[in-house]
């Protein structure tokens, strides 16, 4: 990596209370992207949140937790964390997490997946959905729909791609 070069920051979005699919799903894709070079940004939470980071601490990876409470008394973050934010902004902070990455991969997910969802394509970020939300625009000119992955490696693949080197 160059030297004024930031790595490729990676959100990995999903449910709190995810399936064991899920589970393993999140674990790859945040292997695959620590392998990449790329930090794996999550909610820094349980469920698809902690196996990425999971993934990514094993690979040797960054990983940065944006947490919803003010201090980690209110949001513990997950044990693979490394850098922790506190936003105390509960759901607001999908903004940041949206804003902060190049990319968006979802896993599974609930609501708050979704909002991320629709957060990422107003702001133009690539999104990658991987077993998650399954999206029509109610208007064919409405653009941005986010690619549909089959597999970890081709989210991984897909996500890196979009932002390039």
């Amino acid at each position: 990596m160059e030297q004024n070069r930031r790595p490729r920051v990676i959100l990995v979005s999903g449910a709190v209370q995810a399936r064991p699919e899920e589970i393993e799903r999140a674990e790859q894709v945040g292997r695959l992207l620590a392998q990449a070079g790329a930090v794996v940004l999550t909610g820094g939470g349980s469920g698809v949140m902690e196996a990425a980071c999971r993934g990514a601490r094993l690979a040797g990876g960054i990983t940065l937790g944006v947490l919803p409470g003010a201090d980690a008394s209110e949001s513990p973050p997950n044990e693979h964390v490394r850098l922790a934010v506190y936003t105390g902004m509960r759901d607001a902070r999908n903004a940041i997490l949206v804003r902060t990455a190049d990319a968006v991969i979802a896993i599974g997910g609930g609501w708050g997946t979704l909002s991320e969802i629709a957060l990422a394509r107003k702001a133009g970020r690539p999104t990658i959905l991987l077993g998650s939300w399954e999206l029509a625009a109610p208007d064919p000119a409405l653009r941005g729909i986010p690619s549909q992955a089959r597999d970890a490696a081709e989210a991984v693949a897909q996500a890196l791609a979009a932002v390039g080197p």
